[in-house]
């Protein structure tokens, strides 16, 4: 959390995290192209040949004011491939709350589950780990007919009771619900932050 007291700004971030070609970046796209235009940023995308995220998605939205400040929810994403383990924690550094887009398929389960584990590693050595600490998982592509049934992907993930939803991003099924799941875990923090006497601030 970061905020602006001359603007009168709350600056929030959200991470979208999972292995590759899982969704991320859909979802980000849905969320930005229904969105009122005076209500998010230019969507900002890097991306490699074979159309992957090589860095990461960036998108702003606006949301109403809580104790007269003005959110402004910073949404990210972060490349899937094992390989981009760096540009990962950098991107989650100082994240308020994530997203897991889990893919469904059933050969997806060993690269969700490495995802998951890796995440999981950044989010502790950044000491963002705690008990209130926002993590919604969202069982993307639910239309594949090899999916894996939520609860076996549950287990084999070891959820451990976190919040989970169901999307098919492609068609934008799910995909401001899993937002909102995390913006309310998200808010509910800050406003338990917002009484506290030494704010963060940004100049």
């Amino acid at each position: 959390m970061l905020i602006n007291w001359n603007s009168r700004e709350l600056h929030l971030k959200i991470v979208y995290c999972g292995p590759a070609l899982s969704g991320k970046t859909t979802n980000l796209e849905f969320i930005h192209g229904n969105t009122a235009s005076q209500k998010k940023s230019e969507l900002i995308s890097l991306k490699t040949q074979g159309d992957r995220t090589l860095f990461f998605d960036f998108m702003q939205m606006e949301l109403e004011k809580i104790s007269g400040l003005t959110p402004k929810i910073h949404l990210y994403t972060v490349p899937g491939q094992p390989f981009y383990e760096t540009t990962r924690k950098l991107v989650l550094r100082g994240a308020d709350g994530v997203v897991f887009v889990a893919d469904s398929s059933r050969l997806s389960l060993g690269a969700n589950i490495e995802a998951w584990n890796d995440m999981f590693e950044h989010l502790s050595s950044l000491e963002l780990l705690c008990p209130q600490f926002p993590v919604v998982v969202q069982f993307n592509k639910q239309d594949l007919t090899t999916k894996l049934p939520s609860k076996i992907l549950s287990r084999q993930m070891s959820l451990n009771g976190y919040p989970t939803t169901k999307a098919v991003a492609l068609q934008g099924q799910g995909v401001f619900d899993t937002l909102k799941v995390v913006l309310n875990g998200v808010l509910q923090n800050i406003q338990k932050e917002l009484v506290s006497p030494v704010p963060t601030t940004r100049e």
